[in-house]
């Protein structure tokens, strides 16, 4: 189960720091044509989007990997399915495929789960 979850938790550390990355470093001019949602926000907002992306990414790896504050883990990986909640909404209300948010999100929620600290 341990290599399980680490697998998760650096697969979506990776799908989540491209992406936030992405949103970081591309104008908004060019997300909006990959991107359709993007003509929804302004340039601030999927910027801020793509800092708790890449925030969301290390805080699902750093603190499990270093022992230091460990319960930051879990915290990270309900943020992240919190935000692919809101992107799954986004999507739905457009009329478009929301897979990747909701799969996203359920994995996110399955991190948070499994890296819980427990009693005992």
């Amino acid at each position: 189960m341990k290599w399980l979850t680490w697998g998760l938790q650096v697969l979506l550390a990776l799908a989540f720091a491209g992406a936030g990355a992405a949103k970081l470093t591309t104008p908004k001019a060019e997300l909006e044509q990959t991107m359709a949602w993007a003509t929804d926000f302004s340039a601030a907002q999927i910027q801020a989007i793509g800092a708790a992306e890449v925030a969301g990414a290390v805080g699902l790896v750093v603190p499990a990997a270093t022992g230091v504050l460990p319960v930051l883990t879990p915290v990270a990986a309900g943020a992240l399915a919190v935000l692919m909640g809101g992107a799954a909404m986004t999507h739905l209300q457009r009329g478009e495929p929301a897979y990747a948010p909701i799969v996203l999100g359920v994995l996110s929620v399955v991190v948070a789960w499994l890296r819980r600290p427990r009693q005992g």
